[in-house]
């Protein structure tokens, strides 16, 4: 992947805005260190978004979570778009096109590329005889560029029209406001046995987006789709908005001062999720089923998965709250 120095470089700038802009206020959980940097616990923390990321003042209400637990959940809005970054590019217009011109694909097997005109060209390698998503006389880039083919290629069964193509959406597609609610615990209650993720969102990052599950590689390459990603590893559903669907670096904003992984968002049981490797580039490998463990400043939490695997963690350790429909 090509864009690592500059996403490395988006990265450090978010996380000196952060510092400078976030909420001010010291909470139970968090620790100022005497190099200025915090270390904060894994509990659900208002203080720790970007400024704008919560669309109002999180207030605290009683839930009922996965489990049947009733305990308090903070009541959090963000806005459904990140406010650390612009969205997109997605799909490249032309086979001449360099990485710039396009976001990445992700298919699972590990591999992370970036959509230039080379990865379209090479489809047919790649992923068989009988992919073609360019026009061989003009090298234009078959692209869902119109409403009607957005949502003709996001469906399950996508348009014969629509095959062959790279698709990309747009948030004036959608009829309402992407903006999202979710009840997220004060307090994480943990599991006996951990909960699949399902094909339900699974969290928030600090920016103010939805934290998808995995995304359905299988059945959109069955349609001869590539359904492009930006660098952040986010696109644009014209059902449900712009969410992630894996870690690239954009959104680990909040650095920690013992070399740890920064914090990228909270998932749906109130546990912090951290990003893939800290700050020396090493990764944890003492990580339990769901991409979670245990340390002393900061108690239970995850680490985001690569995001060639497409995913961020692989199951809840905790009860879940919910979104308010």
């Amino acid at each position: 992947m090509q864009k690592n120095s500059t996403i490395l470089l988006v990265l450090f700038i978010s996380s000196m805005v952060l510092s400078a802009c976030g909420g001010s206020s010291q909470t139970d959980n968090e620790t100022i260190n005497e190099d200025n940097t915090t270390t904060v616990q894994s509990t659900f923390n208002p203080d720790n978004f970007h400024v704008g990321a919560l669309l109002q003042t999180p207030t605290t209400e009683s839930c009922t979570l996965s489990g049947g637990t009733v305990t308090t959940c903070y009541r959090v809005t963000i806005p459904g778009e990140p406010v650390t970054n612009e969205i997109g590019p997605f799909c490249p217009p032309t086979i001449y096109s360099d990485a710039s011109e396009g976001g990445i694909w992700f298919d699972g097997s590990g591999e992370v590329y970036d959509i230039d005109g080379e990865f379209i060209l090479n489809l047919d390698t790649l992923y068989g005889s009988d992919w073609q998503l360019y026009d061989p006389d003009t090298g234009l880039v078959n692209v869902t560029d119109t409403q009607a083919a957005c949502e003709g290629a996001a469906r399950p069964n996508v348009a014969e029209e629509y095959q062959n193509h790279c698709v990309e959406c747009s948030l004036s597609y959608l009829e309402s406001a992407v903006e999202q609610t979710y009840l997220i615990p004060v307090e994480p209650v943990a599991l006996a046995n951990p909960n699949s993720i399902g094909g339900d969102n699974l969290g928030i990052t600090l920016n103010g987006v939805v934290l998808a599950p995995p995304a359905p590689v299988s059945a959109i390459l069955a349609a001869n789709t590539i359904a492009a990603f930006d660098d952040c590893g986010g696109h644009i559903n014209p059902f449900e908005g712009y969410h992630y669907h894996a870690s690239t670096g954009c959104t680990e904003t909040l650095l920690q001062s013992d070399n740890h992984a920064s914090l990228l968002g909270y998932a749906l049981d109130g546990y912090g999720i951290y990003g893939m490797r800290n700050l020396a580039g090493e990764e944890d490998y003492d990580l339990d089923e769901c991409r979670g463990h245990s340390d002393e400043s900061r108690g239970y939490h995850y680490h985001s998965a690569s995001a060639g695997e497409n995913m961020f963690i692989g199951c809840f350790h905790g009860e879940q709250g919910s979104l308010v429909h």
